[in-house]
């Protein structure tokens, strides 16, 4: 049984939640303060954490900073306010996908298995693919630039194995939409650009430094990693 932390102080809404996802078969653990959550986490592993923007005290975005100072798991974020500014934040401080409310919770469960169906796909996986610079170990999904391990979250990690996949190739936005379906993408906002340039800089890059993804202006990126064998 897959274990979910939902933090978010709606109690209403968290025991709408809690039932539902109970019923399909996953453990839900409910904190309604930020630090309830952090302190949870400290202890804990979950496979998922649903995250609400709006919290007292601390929000959703300070909450993401502290968790992905330690952590990798997948983040759902949650909010009200439905902005497209608050996606582009989430994106860029790394949120794996954004759900706005009021939500079905069949929505909710139907993205929670996109991720999980995701993380486990390279599970039983042994493929280590290696380029100058870069190496990537499907099974444990682990990356490693220069031989040492950065952190990348789901949604950053499948764009990852995305631009590997087709290397050599000029990918459009288009397409990064159809083949990263964990996030609620909008052809019409930044959401795209944000979650390459996220990736980019983890990947130690710059505008001056381009070592694995290339900028195909007005058409979108091309990988450009050397293959090792």
């Amino acid at each position: 049984m897959e274990k979910i932390l939902m933090i978010d102080d709606d109690a209403q809404l968290t025991v709408l939640v809690d039932e539902f996802l109970s019923s399909q078969h996953f453990e839900v653990i409910t904190m309604h303060t930020p630090e309830e959550g952090l302190d949870f986490l400290k202890k804990n592993e979950v496979a998922i954490i649903i995250l609400d923007i709006m919290l007292p005290g601390m929000d959703g975005f300070q909450v993401l900073r502290k968790i992905r100072e330690e952590l990798s798991t997948p983040v759902i974020m949650l909010t009200a306010r439905g902005e497209v500014t608050d996606r582009i934040v989430g994106l860029e401080l790394g949120a794996d996908d954004y759900l706005p409310k009021p939500f079905e919770p069949r929505e909710l469960q139907a993205r929670i298995q996109s991720i999980l169906r995701r993380s486990h796909s390279d599970a039983g996986i042994v493929e280590h693919v290696q380029f100058k610079g870069l190496s990537i170990d499907k099974n444990r999904q682990e990356v490693l630039l220069d031989d040492a391990a950065i952190a990348l979250s789901t949604t950053e990690y499948e764009a990852l194995l995305l631009f590997i996949e087709h290397t050599g190739e000029t990918l459009d936005r288009e397409f990064l939409v159809e083949h990263l379906r964990g996030i609620s993408w909008q052809s019409y906002d930044r959401s795209v650009d944000v979650l390459v340039s996220r990736l980019r800089s983890k990947l130690g890059e710059t505008p001056n430094n381009t070592r694995f993804i290339k900028t195909i202006h007005g058409v979108g990126y091309k990988f450009i990693g050397e293959h090792q064998n």
